[in-house]
């Protein structure tokens, strides 16, 4: 049945995707006829999208109604519920009605199970930014899907650069894709750091400098992603989401485990092979040494919740945290 919910908080990634479905269903000659987008958690925006996906395709082609930024998966009272309920089995099937949000469905909702039974739900939330080898696999099905071919360090480098940020690796991967050329060139690590903005400028590499208390280059990382526009708070949950790992696997270590593959499992690395340069990140350095990171952490994102000004915040706390190792 066309009906659709995508959620989540990549809004890129979402608008892609809505990108895509109209150019799937709807007739560019009738779109303006076909296509319409309805923004609010109204009753009436609700009830609009509803008559809209009923109404009978104009021409050629078919029809999309796209209900965005909707809280029917949060609140639905009954009367929209059994609006729902009426109309969503009779949607004809040259109808696409597709909703949108950026918060998570709440499952226990009878409207949200409705939308469960009759529709598609797909996920739209960033990959957590240290978890590099998903990130890399993710930019190597992208990559196939565009027909570019990659090298596994081209691939890897290109993760470390971009990171989670589907806009940027959208345009990276569109800009690689016109220098591979109509001869269509494999993209090796040398183009990627060559042609590839903001190398070796991400948040998993301030969490490396720290690690080993290069603490004038951390300062200076930290300005830099300040001035990339990266948010305060996404560069506090990708330290501790490193940190979190390497400590898991320092304190796996520490205790005598040599299941490589139990260790991945629980520091939640998808590669196992990973683990080979993550021994050698921490070898130097003990569980507990890991662990005294946490509070230091805790505090910075404390602060960084309650106002405080993130440069000034985050390059003294970069500090303390250099002087732990």
């Amino acid at each position: 049945m066309p009906i659709y919910l995508y959620w989540g908080e990549d809004d890129y990634a979402i608008q892609e995707a809505v990108k895509n479905l109209q150019e799937k269903v709807v007739d560019p000659q009738w779109i303006q006829f076909n296509y319409y987008k309805i923004t609010g958690n109204s009753s009436d925006s609700v009830i609009n999208a509803l008559n809209g996906a009923m109404t009978p395709v104009f021409g050629t082609g078919e029809r999309l109604v796209w209900l965005a930024d909707t809280s029917l998966c949060q609140q639905c009272p009954d009367d929209l519920l059994k609006e729902l309920q009426r109309t969503l089995p009779d949607i004809p099937p040259t109808s696409h009605l597709l909703l949108t949000t950026n918060k998570k469905p709440d499952s226990r909702l009878k409207s949200t199970k409705l939308l469960q039974t009759h529709g598609q739900v797909k996920e739209f939330s960033p990959i957590p930014p240290w978890k590099i080898d998903e990130i890399a696999h993710h930019i190597g099905n992208l990559a196939r899907e565009r027909g570019l071919k990659l090298t596994s360090s081209a691939i890897e480098e290109l993760a470390q650069s971009v990171g989670n940020n589907s806009r940027q690796l959208s345009a990276e991967l569109t800009k690689l894709k016109l220098y591979a050329g109509e001869g269509k060139k494999t993209i090796d690590k040398n183009d990627v750091m060559g042609l590839v903005g903001g190398s070796s400028q991400s948040s998993l590499e301030l969490a490396k400098t720290i690690l080993k208390n290069e603490t004038g280059k951390a300062v200076e990382l930290v300005g830099d992603l300040l001035a990339r526009n990266e948010p305060a708070l996404s560069i506090v949950a990708t330290l501790t989401g490193q940190f979190r790992t390497w400590a898991i696997v320092k304190l796996h270590l520490e205790n005598g485990e040599k299941d490589d593959k139990l260790i991945a499992v629980s520091a939640e690395i998808a590669n196992v092979n990973r683990l080979y340069f993550i021994r050698k990140e921490i070898q130097a350095y003990s569980g507990k040494q890991l662990l005294s990171a946490f509070p230091l952490l805790l505090e910075l994102e404390q602060s960084l919740k309650r106002g405080a000004e993130p440069l000034a915040t985050l390059q003294t706390k970069v500090i303390q945290l250099c002087c732990l190792f």
